[in-house]
């Protein structure tokens, strides 16, 4: 659905644009009383590119929840970090996907002239053309569908998913790693009503586990955990799930006395030295119940194409580049993507130039491998570092949280890189 947003472009007026989607159109004017499960984490910069085509006045109309502050926090210490504005602007907000889907899809309408939606069509087969410098001039990549029909383009743009077709098609490699972790989600209701304003995450030994506002009465529940607890947590009854996720962020069961002393130490040396570094904890809501049949699981892995671009293809969002979800990144990576994307092929367009041509396409892939390939080490990093109970690495990150919380200027840049 990213592909649209070309349709918008003033330098693509005399362009067609096709749009392969394997499921059925999805719109709605008005929301269910009950949230989906599955949720993102929309950054202040995916939502100006949003409003820049209208889809995010959509997305307003219909439902999502700003966040101002964000808490994380480490289960094995008491070391924290915590993110907020001075000017309490928003961080971000969390939008429902079925609500992004149908903000998308409503603004295809106004560009219906320029995009063509294959809705419930399926590529069969791809044939590609030879490299510029070949002597065959067919400029043309040239697709199959399941149902007969054929279509052919200078540019094919994958925005296929983690197990992208047009990827391995194009014979582009792709470095993968499987988490040995699935994530569960789930709908919460609060024990009482909030502002509910704060996105909550603890660091847990086998993994994070994220609080999301939906409402000052709902949450999302991300956590991911190990494949054999992540089945138990979904077979459990509503009773002992709940006691779960209330544990997950209240228990002190994984601290130590060493680690509490030695953190404590540091603690007040930071104070000492930077008496305005330092936050004040707040305690995440109790949870009351879960949404019946919103629990759910996938597994997590990270991964990265070792080229976005060849010729006459480009990759963006999931068929690039997959993240652990522990940072919120991943939509918003791939929001970037087509930002990103768009600006070149605008560009091409403007000077008339072939826009399935490596020049302008090697631009994007430089341009948003640098961004993306130090956020994914960054993710990877970050979850191997909180998934072990050594204490000579739980001090460690534990005075490395600390440090980075009482660094304002080393936050905002953090912030920065994540509201892009």
């Amino acid at each position: 659905m990213y592909l649209f947003i070309l349709g918008h472009d003033i330098h693509f007026h005399d362009k067609k644009i096709a749009l392969l989607e394997a499921g059925p159109r999805k719109e709605c004017d008005h929301m269910p009383d009950s949230y989906s499960n599955r949720v993102s984490s929309i950054s202040p910069g995916s939502a100006t590119l949003l409003s820049s085509f209208g889809a995010w006045d959509h997305v307003c109309s219909l439902r999502l929840k700003p966040f101002r502050r964000m808490q994380v926090w480490d289960a094995c210490s008491e070391a924290m970090i915590v993110f907020e504005k001075d000017d309490l602007d928003d961080m971000g907000y969390i939008v429902e996907n079925d609500v992004i889907m149908s903000a998308l899809t409503k603004q295809l309408d106004a560009v219906a002239d320029r995009v063509e939606v294959f809705y419930r069509s399926r590529a069969v087969g791809y044939t590609w053309p030879l490299p510029s410098h070949s002597c065959d001039t067919s400029p043309w990549v040239q697709i199959e569908l399941a149902d007969g029909r054929r279509l052919q383009t200078k540019l094919l743009i994958g925005a296929d998913g983690h197990n992208s077709v047009v990827r391995k098609e194009a014979e582009i490699k792709n470095i993968e790693h499987r988490y040995d972790q699935s994530a569960v989600v789930a709908t919460l209701h609060l024990s009482e009503a909030t502002d509910n304003n704060v996105a909550w995450q603890r660091f847990l030994p086998t993994g994070p586990i994220a609080l999301l506002p939906l409402s000052d009465t709902a949450s999302s529940l991300v956590w991911s955990t190990s494949h054999e607890h992540a089945s138990e947590l979904l077979g459990m009854d509503e009773e002992s799930f709940v006691d779960s996720i209330n544990s997950a962020f209240w228990s002190n069961i994984n601290h130590s006395d060493f680690i509490d002393t030695a953190g404590a130490m540091f603690r007040s040396a930071i104070s000492l030295l930077k008496p305005s570094g330092t936050a004040v904890r707040q305690l995440p809501p109790s949870v009351a119940k879960v949404d019946p049949g919103s629990r759910a699981m996938f597994p997590l892995g990270m991964g990265h194409a070792t080229e976005y671009v060849q010729h006459r293809v480009a990759l963006i969002g999931d068929a690039a580049h997959r993240v652990h979800p522990l940072a919120g990144q991943g939509v918003n990576l791939g929001f970037g993507d087509i930002a990103c994307l768009a600006h070149h092929l605008s560009a091409a367009a403007f000077n008339g130039s072939d826009l399935g041509s490596l020049k302008h396409l090697l631009k994007f892939e430089t341009e948003r491998q640098r961004h993306n390939v130090s956020l994914i080490a960054a993710v990877d990093v970050l979850k191997r570092l909180y998934s072990t109970r050594l204490a000579p690495l739980v001090l460690l990150r534990t005075w490395g949280l600390q440090a980075t919380n009482a660094l304002p200027s080393v936050k905002e840049q953090i912030m920065a890189f994540a509201s892009k």
